[in-house]
């Protein structure tokens, strides 16, 4: 009878729905073997890289059809990670402000092909021999072609903790400004920066009128639902959720200490380039936008033709054949020869303070998966250090290049 019971129950299981962050979710078969690898890949890598906590989620026909949380969201209180538990995911901000500029575009107040001194005369100030800032447009800011520089602090000094970790205020980074230059002609290369969406965000709040998280919450997170999102500092109300997030540090002789760096951190005037929070069923329905497999938002975000033309490459990334990539309009595309053919995957990474993330998807069939880590490797201190953190890269690199079997 106990047999006869578990068998099933084993049956009904798979076709459990369940809630997460208002996000209806059904558990359904997959390709149990590639499944099940990226699972146990995934399980590895927590375990082998001193990852406190850490989760990710598969999505088809913008619905979670598995959830794989693991660890700790904070150490010191025992808490777990759960559907609640809210990442920072950096980078991964920047898909959201593209949308935001898309969206004006659309309504007829910018074109991509605006000079970016039209909006931020305050630009002309950096230095170029490769002929005036004005040429620099919106498109070659989404588009990381612009030929600024990668990050916001051009000359912080990552071993001295008292240096400041975000400018706060925009004085700050235009003060900044006569100390920088362009480091190639605008649309000749590809060149990640991140003061770039610092810019496009001036872009959003003076065509606009509001401030950019006003902008944000109004015509992209209240639409889309994603009811637990927040840009930098946490609300009270969603304190409890909040992730802490960790660095690993080796000294010299091999020992590894992982500190908690506490729950909250300043972005500043870098929030448009990452200041993202948010649990990852709010990611799920980002991506289920993303896809147009989602729920149907409140109101229209963007059309399937805009978001089309964001996933055109518009700038070489990586031209090594198996791993080639391009940069469309702030979403990496990476085109894959898999066993079913070639099929061009959509996405962006993360990564700041403790926390990673990667968000991957499938244009095509809207298949995604959306991964969140709250510890990462510290580096700079000594060789050993330097070591690990380069063997932590290239596992995270290699995770991320295993979720593309998941989404064919």
């Amino acid at each position: 009878m106990r047999s006869r019971l578990l068998a099933l129950l084993l049956l009904v299981i798979p076709f459990v729905v369940s809630e997460m962050s208002g996000v209806t979710t059904a558990t359904m078969p997959h390709t149990v073997s590639t499944t099940q690898s990226f699972a146990d890949a995934f399980d590895n890598y927590v375990r082998d890289d001193s990852i406190v906590g850490a989760s990710y989620v598969i999505v088809k026909d913008g619905r979670t059809i598995e959830w794989h949380p693991l660890g700790m969201a904070d150490r010191e209180s025992n808490q777990p990670v759960d559907q609640n538990t809210i990442f920072h995911w950096g980078s991964i901000t920047k898909t959201l402000t593209a949308v935001a500029v898309m969206q004006l575009r659309d309504q007829g107040r910018i074109s991509l092909d605006d000079s970016i001194t039209k909006y931020v005369p305050e630009l002309v100030r950096v230095h170029s021999d490769h002929g005036p800032v004005s040429q620099v447009t919106l498109r070659h800011l989404l588009s990381h072609s612009a030929g600024f520089q990668d990050p916001t602090w051009p000359y912080r000094d990552e071993t001295k903790p008292w240096q400041p970790f975000e400018p706060t205020e925009w004085a700050q980074l235009v003060a900044m400004m006569p100390y920088q230059e362009l480091a190639f002609k605008p649309g000749a290369q590809y060149s990640y920066s991140n003061p770039a969406f610092i810019y496009l965000a001036r872009v959003i709040e003076k065509v606009s009128g509001l401030s950019y998280q006003t902008y944000m919450r109004l015509n992209i997170l209240t639409p889309l639902g994603m009811t637990h999102s927040y840009f930098n500092l946490t609300p009270r109300s969603l304190a409890r959720d909040r992730s802490n997030n960790y660095t690993v540090s080796i000294d010299a002789s091999g020992h590894e200490t992982v500190k908690a760096n506490g729950r909250e951190f300043d972005t500043g005037i870098t929030t448009p380039n990452g200041g993202l929070n948010a649990p990852l069923g709010d990611l799920v329905r980002w991506v289920g936008f993303l896809t147009g497999k989602g729920p149907k938002p409140a109101r229209p975000i963007l059309s399937r033709t805009s978001l089309a033309e964001m996933w055109r490459p518009v700038v070489a990334v990586n031209t090594t054949p198996d791993h080639l990539q391009s940069m469309g309009l702030s979403f990496f595309i990476d085109p894959r020869t898999l066993s079913s053919g070639t099929i061009t995957f959509v996405g962006h990474t993360g990564s700041q303070a403790g926390f990673r993330a990667f968000m991957e998807f499938n244009p095509l069939t809207g298949r995604a998966l959306i991964a969140a880590f709250n510890t990462s490797y510290d580096s700079g201190h000594n060789e050993a250090e330097n070591k690990a953190a380069r063997r932590s890269h290239d596992g995270y690199n290699a995770l991320l290049e295993q979720s593309f079997e998941l989404l064919r």
